[in-house]
């Protein structure tokens, strides 16, 4: 017998876009199941960062729809989405210390201090920085910084964990290494993601399963 499909948590649903009259997306539909982690595989200039950017409202498209739990999003603000999203650049506060960064989330939402202590220390535990709270994220080694943005984008707890190219500009050693560590923190987190990347090895070593944005 054969099993029944998982529900997609999340769907693109014909998805298109254009930037200056050139299309970039056209009716692209892919889903992830809850807890699934989904690599979008693609050369440089194929539309996969688009349409994460999509996914977290930072970009509208021009058609189709972005569903969530069964209900589109499309008109729904980016900080009311419940996503995270982990960047290239890690874009950490450079003037604020790796506690306050992981912590960032929690603030905003007015979570008590006690509970933001708490669970900033959960999560350096996690991504085996524990002991570097006071440190300046200036001080942190490109590693590091790669954890703390990772950690800063699960403290929330999100729905979704988007991340767009997030082992770009490291050395091949260190980023196969992180590859593995990334696989390892999101599956300890039972966080459902979506990874963007041109790189096949980083795509089978961190994803559950992977689509070529070319197939979509």
């Amino acid at each position: 017998m054969t099993a029944a499909p998982v529900p997609a948590m999340l769907r693109a649903e014909a998805v298109s876009i254009a930037f200056a009259g050139t299309p970039v997306l056209t009716d692209v539909s892919v889903g992830v199941a809850e807890g699934e982690v989904l690599a979008l595989l693609g050369p440089s200039g194929s539309g996969k960062s688009t349409l994460l950017r999509i996914i977290a409202g930072l970009v509208r498209q021009d058609s189709g729809h972005v569903v969530l739990d069964g209900d589109v999003i499309d008109d729904i603000p980016t900080h009311r989405r419940n996503i995270g999203l982990v960047f290239q650049d890690e874009q950490l506060f450079p003037h604020r210390t790796v506690a306050e960064n992981i912590e960032f989330g929690l603030r905003m939402r007015n979570v008590a201090r006690s509970v933001r202590a708490h669970r900033v220390e959960e999560l350096l535990d996690l991504v085996g920085l524990q002991g570097f709270g006071a440190r300046r994220v200036t001080d942190l080694s490109g590693g590091e910084a790669k954890r703390v943005a990772l950690a800063r984008t699960l403290a929330p707890s999100p729905r979704i964990v988007l991340l767009d190219e997030p082992l770009t500009g490291l050395d091949r050693d260190l980023h196969d290494q992180l590859a593995g560590e990334v696989a390892r923190l999101l599956r300890a987190a039972g966080a459902t993601a979506v990874l963007v990347t041109h790189d096949h090895a980083e795509a089978d070593a961190i994803a559950d399963r992977v689509v070529r944005i070319q197939d979509l």
